[in-house]
């Protein structure tokens, strides 16, 4: 599965940005899809899953309260609006195909698409 992440950047603390993640118009919404992200010389991160119809979601608590991810089913599209943007947001975010439904840890068995780099500024 290809998956084409895109709207990284460079921001300063404080602002937003808004990440997409288009799945091709073979996956169909009964997975989960998220974005994990990482940084240099740390673990992978869990930043926010939602469910294949965007009736459930699952956030890091880092995430909560500043970045929301939603999902567009008839565009086979997942974004993942990011405000309050602070210096140790930036990593490379990935967007991730879940194997299922189940939105907790989808990382070890999904399909990963291209990271982009959210570099914030301080």
């Amino acid at each position: 599965v290809q998956l084409q992440a895109s709207g990284g950047g460079l921001v300063q603390a404080g602002g937003s940005l808004r990440l997409s993640c288009a799945a091709p118009g073979s996956v169909l919404a009964i997975n989960a899809m998220g974005w994990y992200r990482q940084a240099p010389g740390k673990q992978r991160e869990m930043v926010a899953v939602i469910t294949g119809r965007g009736d459930r979601t699952n956030y890091a608590e880092s995430a909560k309260g500043r970045f929301s991810i939603s999902r567009d089913i008839a565009k086979n599209t997942v974004y993942l609006q990011m405000n309050s943007l602070k210096p140790e947001d930036t990593a490379v975010y990935y967007c991730i195909l879940g194997a299922d439904n189940d939105i907790g840890d989808i990382a070890d068995f999904g399909s990963w698409g291209q990271g982009t780099q959210v570099t914030v500024s301080s």
